[in-house]
């Protein structure tokens, strides 16, 4: 590069980093598209819309139809968003919480009021009922014409396959009609043409897509197990508050400061570039959030920080390249491009497992774990870019613009290796009993409360007080007076705090309280805050993530797991590897569970994605160093193969504290500065920060060298 196309790269660069900035700060048009502001947030960030549906009938509904029922409604509501929670409130009653959305009868007519449905021919015999419908989506459908048609796609269930190939059978020969009738009102009539023994058909003569998709509506409402009638909508507020959010924003942006700071402390001109490379990473975000129009929550903003932490990491892993070839007395322009070409499969190994992570949870998890895996994916590509690309170009303008003395990137020091592996024994041992602990303490907790964890609402249900206050009270007024008073009477920390829009009633969820809890908390919101008795009610609501949705996490976690192993498995030749990684990964996981357990931290929504973030961050970090083993059995064979692996430890030494430092200190400022809920989220992230930090330098690289000498003969 000359020092003319330097200078036209530098000022590229400046005009599209101040240009897109502005777009992210202040957006576009009135709406302020493209902004920060307008990333679409979840019911913890800026509230939505909360239905309150009631089971038609005198008799209770049947609990097994009611968590069917739950699990399906939460199934459709993901399409508004992936953070959207269905829980039972009572015996009868089912709530649904959609974030970011505003308006509740528009929710309401696209949602549509679930009721009954039925198929009936032409003589009024009912051959299908709504729970005979797996599916119905709007979709187009070519012609005899050859012209695309709007149409709805039907899919059965198994037993709705052979109900509807015997009715097909007889209507078609006189293309007789089946009515779909729903809440005793025919909604449409469509005549049948041919026998459909597939369980897969299609209706046509929708004038339009949109009338299409509002048959398709009502088709899958009407497929639920129950008749439900809408009892109450709202408005509801942010669960953090404003002065949260802005509070959690600025410790990003002073986490941000701080890591930059660092690297340009540490490492010069390319800390100048990795931080300019990290200023487009952050407006690219946040365009992107807003043009895949993700919904951003505290796990969201977790798969954020992994992201960032691994854009650094690839920084840290390039600079420390350069100076290694540096020190061996290449030119700073070769070491540059030697750097990221020997930087390259460190960086692409590490970003492609957790990405396939990622898709396999965005693929197969629900809820909390989609929103994580979606920005998390979205994270990890901008960060490649920008560590590949933007920190590259940069770099090479920097030398061409006469920054090439060696000093202003550094040189490597010759250092020893360190002897880890004729410790392993203790490192072992100290993993083994921080995990033994953890169980210890489990035990204790399940003697004493029936909960090995400190399960949230969100997992085990809890109590849903409502309260009207004879004044509108801020939500930040409320964390800071009413709560405490709460928190005292349950004895726990985990209240979710709900306002009401437009009104002066406030929603307060806690553990499940007894009768005799619900009338304290009743008698000192009416003594110390004046809240009308007659109007504060109290009911039991279920959990928010169904048993359903904890299932397909599990699954999820462990077919992202076996396909890491693969992955690893074929990049690296050696299912030992493969098998280190994932072994890793389980002890971090297992060490931060201990953790949650020995210091009660609340187990809520976002601890899965703590849990998901971990591993994340130790396959990266686990990775990084398995790349420099194999680099240097390349060159070196493995006659000693024990001082081998320490001296790849130690070559990356500086890499896998630097990066858990900068990681480390962002999460650490959500921490100091952030509310209960989010110190919750961050201290056991911070926790898993260290030990995976631990486990990458003083345990896999140990467990892979037992394995390969144990195991001699079992290579892939």
């Amino acid at each position: 590069m000359n020092k003319n196309k330097a200078i036209t790269t530098l000022a590229v660069f400046i005009i599209l980093l101040l240009g897109l900035g502005y777009v992210s700060a202040f957006g576009v048009g009135e709406e302020r598209s493209g902004s920060a502001s307008s990333v679409k947030q979840g019911l913890d960030l800026a509230g939505g819309v909360s239905i309150t549906y009631q089971v038609v009938g005198e008799e209770a509904p049947d609990r097994d139809d009611m968590n069917d029922t739950i699990y399906k409604l939460q199934q459709r509501v993901e399409g508004y968003s992936t953070e959207a929670q269905v829980y039972q409130e009572g015996t009868d009653r089912i709530n649904i919480e959609i974030p970011g959305v505003s308006d509740a009868n528009a929710v309401l007519q696209e949602l549509g009021r679930p009721g009954s449905l039925i198929f009936q021919d032409s003589s009024g015999n009912i051959v299908l009922e709504g729970t005979d419908v797996a599916d119905a989506q709007a979709g187009y459908y070519t012609n005899s014409m050859q012209n695309q048609e709007p149409v709805v796609e039907l899919t059965l269930t198994e037993a709705g396959r052979e109900k509807f190939a015997e009715a097909t059978k007889k209507a078609a020969p006189t293309r007789d009609i089946i009515y779909i009738i729903f809440d005793n009102a025919v909604v449409s009539a469509p005549s049948v043409n041919a026998e459909i023994t597939d369980g897969q058909a299609i209706i046509t003569g929708s004038a339009s897509f949109e009338e299409a998709e509002r048959l398709a509506s009502v088709i899958r409402i009407g497929g639920l197990k129950l008749e439900l009638e809408e009892l109450r909508s709202n408005v509801v507020g942010a669960q953090l508050g404003s002065a949260a959010i802005e509070t959690s924003l600025k410790a990003g942006a002073i986490g941000m400061a701080v890591v930059i700071l660092f690297m340009i402390a540490v490492y010069w001109i390319p800390g100048v570039a990795s931080a300019l490379a990290l200023c487009m990473y952050v407006v690219l975000m946040i365009l992107l959030l807003n043009g895949f129009d993700i919904t951003l929550t505290l796990p969201g903003i977790a798969g954020i920080i992994l992201s960032i932490g691994m854009a650094v990491d690839a920084n840290v892993i390039i600079f420390a390249r350069i100076r290694e070839e540096i020190a061996t007395g290449k030119t700073v322009r070769s070491s540059i491009k030697i750097g990221f070409q020997k930087a390259l499969s460190a960086i692409l190994d590490g970003n492609i497992t957790t990405l396939i992570a990622a898709g396999v949870l965005g693929v197969m998890g629900s809820g909390t774990v989609k929103g994580f895996a979606y920005t998390l994916a979205l994270g990890i590509v901008v960060s490649m870019f920008t560590a590949l690309v933007v920190t590259r170009l940069l770099l090479n303008a920097f030398y061409a613009l006469g920054l090439q003395d060696e000093k202003f990137y550094g040189k490597a020091r010759e250092t020893k290796a360190v002897n880890l592996l004729s410790k392993k024994a203790i490192f072992f041992g100290v993993s083994i009993v921080l995990i033994a602990v953890g169980f210890v303490f489990m035990g204790i907790h399940h003697a004493g409360s029936g909960q090995a964890l400190n399960y949230s609402l969100e997992f085990v249900g809890g109590t849903s007080t409502n309260v009207t206050f004879p004044e509108d009270m801020a939500i930040e007024t409320i964390d800071a007076q009413v709560v405490p008073q709460i928190e005292k009477i349950t004895g726990d920390g985990n209240v979710q705090t709900t306002k009401v829009q437009g009104t002066n009633e406030v929603i307060f969820k806690t553990r499940i309280m007894n009768v005799e809890e619900r009338q304290e908390m009743a008698s000192m919101l009416s003594e110390d805050f004046g809240a009308d008795p007659e109007k504060t009610t109290a009911e039991t609501i279920s959990s928010t993530i169904s048993g359903e949705m904890r299932q397909q996490s599990v699954i999820a976690v462990a077919v992202a797991a076996a396909c890491m192993l693969v992955y690893i498995w074929f990049r690296f030749k050696d299912i030992r590897f493969g098998a280190s990684a994932v072994a890793a990964l389980i002890h971090d996981v297992l060490v931060v569970l201990a953790f949650y357990a020995a210091a009660r931290v609340s187990v809520s929504s976002t601890f899965i994605a703590c849990m998901l973030t971990i591993v994340g961050y130790s396959i990266n970090a686990t990775i990084v160093i398995f790349d420099r083993i194999r680099e240097n059995m390349r060159l070196e064979g493995t006659e000693h193969l024990e001082e081998l692996v320490d001296r790849s430890i130690t070559q990356t030494l500086s890499r896998s504290i630097f990066t858990s430092l900068t990681t480390f200190v962002m999460v650490a400022v959500l921490f100091v500065m952030g509310v209960s809920s989010i110190r919750e989220f961050a201290l056991p992230l911070m926790v898993g920060i260290v030990c995976g930090t631990y486990s990458s330098v003083c345990v896999t690289g140990a467990l892979w060298y037992v394995l390969r000498t144990k195991f001699e003969g079992k290579k892939a």
